[in-house]
Parts: C-alpha cells; sequence; structure tokens
C-alpha cells in the first residue's frame, strides 16, 4: 500500500468523525441549547477534513489505479454518516498481507 492511501484512510476516519460531531453534537446544541459557535467551529473542521478526504481520495486514485466507479463509490460513501469508517475498514481489508 502506498502513502496516498494510507493518509486518505487517517484522514476518512477524521472526517467521520467530526460529521457525527457536527450532526449528533453540534447541531442538537444549536438547535435545542441555542449555542451557534458549535456548528460554526465544529462545521469549519468538518469542511477542511472533508476538502483533505477529496484531494487524497484522487491522489489514493491514481496510486491505486482504482476504476472511476470505485472512486465516486467511494467519494458518494463520505456523504452518509458512518460510511466513511466503512470504506476505511475495506480498504484495510485490501491490503496485501
Amino acid at each position: 500500500m502506498g502513502n496516498a492511501i494510507t493518509i486518505f484512510r487517517k484522514v476518512a476516519v477524521a472526517e467521520g468523525i467530526s460529521y457525527l460531531l457536527l450532526l449528533f453534537v453540534a447541531m442538537p446544541l444549536k438547535y435545542f441549547a441555542g449555542m451557534p459557535l458549535a456548528v460554526k467551529y465544529t462545521g469549519w473542521a468538518h469542511g477542511l477534513l472533508f476538502v483533505l478526504y477529496a484531494a487524497l481520495l484522487v491522489m489514493a486514485w491514481q496510486e491505486q489505479k482504482w476504476k472511476f466507479g470505485k472512486a465516486v463509490l467511494i467519494f458518494l460513501a463520505s456523504l452518509l454518516p458512518f460510511m466513511p469508517f466503512v470504506v476505511d475498514k475495506k480498504l484495510k481489508d485490501e491490503r496485501p498481507k
């Protein structure tokens, strides 16, 4: 496995965590506790990690010579809660032993 895939997997997990924090911690704090800054800062961090996820996905795609469809599915996984963790597990399982 190359370097881009290793970094991509770490960013994918961080992006997944930030997405869950945004959805299940920051948004309830904003709407139920009147704390809009929770979404501002968590959303900013998640946005940065999402951009890194997309950029590293392109790098890993080129490095691993994935088919276009696989890269698209991995990108779409970033839009669904919990799916970046599934992607990480699948990529981990693909490693040569």
